[in-house]
């Protein structure tokens, strides 16, 4: 059985382009000292990555769930900007992640889909792979605010 994707109504290119421009500069924050970098967006789907370094790494030598946890977090509320309304913004509700294999080194690359959306809640699918495998299945929902006025 085939997954069928809701349509977005809206869909904005410029705002996914500048995403995926902001995330190659110098950012602030816990996404930058991760290294977490937005490759990739289109209608409903993003595509990030992270370097395995020395700093991310338990002393086991395996990637902290904590790391895996905050890719998660981040890409979840980014994968929403670029479909909605603009002033929109997206708050996570809850995540759930499942770590299925350790991550030793190279690059984590995640995707997100969004699988639901309404004028409220949208819940995003999430799967982190690392050298071939999947490390790490996820997925959250995110409560969809109005501008204040």
């Amino acid at each position: 059985m085939s997954l069928v994707l809701p349509k977005f109504e809206h869909f904005d290119q410029a705002t996914a382009d500048g995403m995926v421009a902001a995330s190659s500069k110098a950012i602030g924050g816990l996404a930058g000292y991760i290294g977490i970098s937005v490759d990739e967006m289109g209608p409903g789907t993003l595509s990030a990555s992270v370097e395995v370094r020395d700093e991310l790494l338990t002393p086991l030598g395996s990637m902290h769930g904590g790391v895996m946890a905050a890719l998660c977090d981040h890409i979840l509320g980014c994968v929403m900007y670029p479909i909605m309304l603009p002033g929109y913004w997206a708050a996570t509700t809850e995540f759930k992640l499942n770590y299925l294999a350790p991550v030793r080194g190279g690059t984590a690359i995640a995707h997100a889909t969004v699988v639901s959306m309404s004028k409220s809640f949208a819940v995003v699918r999430m799967e982190i792979e690392n050298e071939g495998r999947l490390v790490c299945a996820a997925q959250g929902t995110v409560t969809i605010k109005a501008p204040r006025k």
